[in-house]
Formats: C-alpha cells, structure tokens, sequence
C-alpha cells in the first residue's frame, strides 16, 4: 500500500489512561505494579496501534521507553550504600510513575463524580403519554455500552493473534483502494440487519491489511456519530456491535 490510512481519536486521553486501563484489566495492584508485565501489555497496544496506522501521539512512545527503563532498572542487583555510617535503600524505580498513577487516578475518578452530578441536574420533560406497553418497549430499547478504545484495540490485538494476519498470506500483493465511507455503509447495513448484535471479529472477514484498518476505521466513525455501539459484558469477553436506538 502506497496509502495510509491514518486517524486521530480524541478518546485516547493519554498513556497514564492506558496504563490505568491496563491495571484495572488485569487486576494489577497500582502499588505494587509488576513492571515486566504492564510493559509487555503496554508495547503490545501501542504495536496494535501501529498496525492499524492510528496516529500514535509522541508521549505514549515516551511512556514506552520509560517503562523499559524501569524494567531494566528493576533487573539490576539491588545496591546499598553507606552514607555517613547510615544506611541508604536506593529509592524503588517504580516509585514515581506510581505516583503519577494515584494522582492521575484521582484526577480521573473526580472528574467522572462531577460528570455524573451534571446529568444528575440536568431535568427533561415530555409531553403526557399514554403508558400502554411502555414495559414492553423499554425492555426492547438498547442503552449504549462502555466500551472504551483501548477495550476495542485489545480485541484488535486478539485479532491478530487469532488469525495470525501479522504473516502475509500471499506472495503477490495487489493494490485495492477502499473508501471509508463505503465500507461504512456495509457496516452499517450488517449491524442493522442483526436484531441481537454482530460480533466484533464477524467484521473482519477478509485477512488483509487494507481491509482490517478501513474497517477499524469505519467501526469508530459509526461510534462517533451515534450509529453504533459496542458492548462487552465482562472483562476479555467477546466484543458486541450494535445499532444505535434512536
């Protein structure tokens, strides 16, 4: 491909959400953060990311770095120094991204307390209506999932995995231009279709590289102009596609 297929997301609020993401994933103690696993977490989504030619901001690639420097840190012998006939215990590497996280962790719970206090003051009115079937109507209504990016580029990540797309399939390689909006349009109409959900992976069907980033792609502006939602019911579960209700 000649042509990349790049995209800013504005839901990507930084790498200390990533991590904060990754921590409550995987049930992680955030004071006692196993710096070799949250590393090897961490570089594989940012070479999702790449994959999938999403434009990567410059500070989660100085996150990265920082993180492989306290992994080698934490790889060294520990040292101890005499100072002045005293003792001195060389300060934990992981000390100060710790911190960053529970303050950054506050910052993040604070906000979200405010949010929720905002809609909770917010009143809407309708005009009266007759209540006739409401039960029946409010059980058939969907509610948008919370599903976040970083759950969505995880699953991309098990994508790749799963069908081993990393490795091309075929020796001769054919160029085929995609429009977003086209492949827009047919996610749409197959997520329509489907009265229970479509299944995130049942809209990669075709292994190429091309056609998984236009997808991806598709997929998040569907998200942003409210035609679509995903949702996921627990933790590394499978990811659900569906439409909108109005």
């Amino acid at each position: 491909m000649n042509t990349s297929y790049t995209v800013k997301i504005d839901a990507f609020e930084g790498p200390l959400d990533l991590l904060l993401h990754l921590i409550n994933r995987y049930e992680i103690d955030i004071y006692d953060i196993p710096v070799a696993t949250i590393t090897e977490q961490y570089t594989a989504y940012i070479h999702t990311m790449q994959k999938l030619e999403l434009d990567i901001a410059s500070e989660y690639l100085v996150m990265a770095a920082t993180l492989l420097a306290i992994k080698s840190q934490m790889l060294l012998p520990n040292q101890e120094l005499e100072v002045e006939d005293e003792e001195y215990d060389e300060e934990d590497p992981r000390e100060e991204l710790m911190r960053r996280l529970i303050e950054y962790r506050k910052y993040k719970e604070a906000a979200d307390e405010l949010k929720e206090r905002e809609e909770a003051t917010q009143i809407y009115t309708r005009p009266p209506m007759s209540l006739e079937g409401e039960e029946e109507q409010q059980q058939s209504v969907s509610t948008q999932g919370d599903v976040s990016i970083y759950d969505m580029i995880g699953a991309m990540q098990k994508l790749f995995q799963r069908k081993k797309w990393e490795q091309p399939l075929e020796t001769r390689i054919q160029r085929q231009e995609i429009p977003i909006q086209e492949r827009m349009n047919e996610v749409r109409d197959v997520i329509i279709s489907s009265k229970g959900g479509v299944r995130f992976f049942e809209m990669f069907p075709f292994p190429t590289r091309t056609h998984i980033v236009v997808t991806f792609i598709a997929i998040l502006e569907l998200m942003k102009n409210k035609e679509v939602y995903c949702e996921q019911s627990n933790h590394f579960d499978e990811l659900v596609l569906y439409k909108m209700e109005e």
